[in-house]
């Protein structure tokens, strides 16, 4: 067991202690992949969607480097009535929303993927304190053409791997109850997209739409459903620096403190590590301009690892789970977290290593982070951990956004109490990643944002290879995520989740009967639905179940064939949430 611990620890260190250096580390491979003669094929960046694990076939892509020619891309499309999707240059959204097929037959007669890898200007208008970004434009260079101009965009996600268009249609955020708080969306004061039209239009039309506009709303939180977004203007404000703490606390009282720690702090977050009984505030404010420090963000887990290394620790953690080995598994998890504590989870207060707290530095800096992202393509030494070429971290990432925000407390305590009757190790293995990272995000006037002022709850844990294996706490994950989503009604993060967080969704917002208005409204044919819309909007998610169904998240088990019975695996009621049906291991049927 110690050197399990020490691989583990030792690989970490190694990480966090370098400079930050892009030419160590091959960049991700791009979405789309096209071979003579056998079309093309669309992924996204961890190389299998949540929903399914099946490959997306596109019969034509096209790469537009301008609205003109966007236009004309859906103009033609709508002429032939075919299935048209966007996709970035990154293809991060985990959910199967950019693919264009249908589901059925081949998928590649009538569909067309409009790629926006080239659609990414940017322009600052330092008077107007905006940015007009392309919908491509990466996350990354809006933000440095706001700091070179002397300002700011105040919320981002923490991962800036991103298109402009993608993150903004998906809902992404950052966290802050302030100001206009941490959803990017809610910093957009206009944008532009392209819908289809009839012949007597030119078959598709622009749509420039501005805060105030009746279709605004709708616009803002789009999923790719409403038509393909071309520019997007944010708001900016002048630059400014952060100061970031991180301070360990016991988690006692995290169910009763949360909400004055985001009252009290305008980036705050806390990390939960359930299995360690620990919690980790984000002390995270502005500073003055004068205020001494360049630091930067550089979060652990985005930055660029070695090949070998994220392959050795994705090994060691499918060694574990098919040995049933929890004790290891915390271990991993033991590992994980003192590692980060010893570098200050990546932050660098001069830009190369952690020298204490706080860390203090300009907000473009500071705001969101992923090295890892953006490197050239010479060197094969390095890359993102979760690179699907490489075999290394292959992982689920649930997002449940809780409101009121007294449903997040409820969700505390229940796990809390599953943690006393399935014993702490069984959380282990969210541990091992990031334990439950805690956000904030304000009300939003996107039909498809939030309602009201809610919390958000990420966690990742171990996705196996083969989606019939059963994973080391099987029911206790699955138990969480149904304590999320059916106990307390949280919503889904609409980039991230297994399929189940999906059902009932429609429900959980309440102006979704104005979003499909509108949606009717500016895509009366279908032409951006897909096979996961049709699920999703249209209320069909775990309706058809299957063998294996619940292991890979496809469905809620009702019969012990949808979990693994010749594996064990059994369905059976939840331990703390008696009406959550989990896959629960058993040495006999009977248990």
């Amino acid at each position: 067991m110690p050197a399990t611990f020490l691989l583990h620890l030792l690989v970490l260190l190694l990480l966090s202690c370098r400079a930050p250096s892009p030419a160590f580390s091959l960049p991700p491979r791009p979405p789309v992949r096209c071979h003579s003669g056998d079309g093309c094929v669309l992924s996204n960046a961890y190389g299998a969607w949540s929903s399914d694990r099946d490959d997306c076939p596109v019969a034509a892509v096209a790469y537009p480097s301008s609205e003109a020619e966007v236009l004309a891309a859906v103009a033609r499309a709508s002429a032939t009535s075919a299935r048209v999707k966007v996709v970035s240059a990154f293809a991060h959204t985990i959910p199967k929303l950019a693919c264009p097929s249908n589901g059925g037959g081949n998928g590649t007669t009538t569909t067309l993927l409009i790629s926006t890898a080239r659609l990414d200007a940017v322009e600052v208008d330092a008077a107007a304190r905006t940015v007009t970004a392309d919908a491509g434009a990466p996350l990354r260079a809006v933000i440095d053409a706001a700091e070179a101009r002397g300002l700011s965009l105040a919320a981002a996600p923490y991962w800036e791997g991103v298109s402009i268009g993608g993150l903004v249609s998906t809902g992404s955020h950052g966290s802050s109850w302030w100001g206009r708080g941490g959803a990017v969306h809610d910093h957009v004061v206009g944008l532009r997209l392209v819908v289809p039209a009839e012949e007597g239009d030119g078959w598709a039309r622009v749509l420039s739409l501005r805060r105030g506009d009746e279709l605004f709303p709708a616009a803002l939180v789009s999923l790719g459903l409403l038509g393909v977004v071309t520019k997007i203007t944010l708001s900016l404000e002048p630059r400014f620096k952060r100061s970031i703490t991180y301070e360990y606390r016991d988690d006692s009282t995290i169910q009763d403190d949360f909400a004055a720690h985001a009252s009290r702090h305008e980036f705050a977050d806390i990390t939960w590590y359930p299995s360690q009984h620990t919690a980790v505030y984000r002390v995270d404010d502005r500073a003055p301009l004068d205020a001494s420090g360049d630091g930067v963000n550089d979060f652990i887990g985005f930055q660029a690892t070695p090949i070998a290394a994220t392959a050795a620790l994705r090994a060691l953690e499918t060694s574990l789970e098919r040995s049933k080995n929890v004790k290891g598994e915390c271990a991993m998890a033991s590992a994980e977290a003192a590692a980060k504590r010893l570098v200050g989870n990546g932050l660098k207060n001069n830009g190369v290593l952690f020298t204490g707290y706080p860390v203090v530095g300009y907000q473009g800096k500071m705001q969101t982070s992923g090295s890892c992202a953006h490197s050239p393509a010479y060197d094969l030494l390095s890359a993102c951990g979760w690179d699907p070429r490489f075999h290394g971290l292959f992982f689920y990432e649930s997002t449940a956004i809780f409101s009121p925000p007294a449903r997040f407390r409820e969700f505390v305590l229940h796990v809390k109490r599953l943690r006393d009757v399935a014993g702490a190790d069984a959380l282990c293995g969210v541990d091992v990643y990031n334990g439950f990272l805690v956000r904030f995000v304000k009300a939003s006037v996107a039909h498809l944002g939030q309602p009201e002022d809610s919390v958000v709850v990420d966690f990742n844990y171990y996705r196996a290879s083969d989606p019939a294996t059963p994973r080391l706490s099987e029911d206790v994950w699955e138990e969480v995520e149904q304590l999320a989503f059916v106990k307390h009604g949280a919503r889904p993060h609409w980039a991230k989740n297994r399929l189940v967080a999906f059902d009932g969704v429609r429900g959980k917002y309440p102006r979704w009967a104005q979003f499909a208005a509108a949606k009717r409204r500016l895509d009366p044919r279908g032409m951006f639905d897909n096979k996961w819309s049709d699920e999703v909007v249209g209320g069909e998610v775990g309706r058809s179940k299957g063998d294996g169904c619940a292991l890979d998240g496809r469905c809620v088990c009702s019969e012990d064939r949808h979990c693994s019975p010749g594996q064990g695996y059994y369905c059976r009621p939840g331990l703390v949430f008696s009406e959550a049906r989990v896959c629960r291991y058993s040495v006999s049927q009977n248990q």
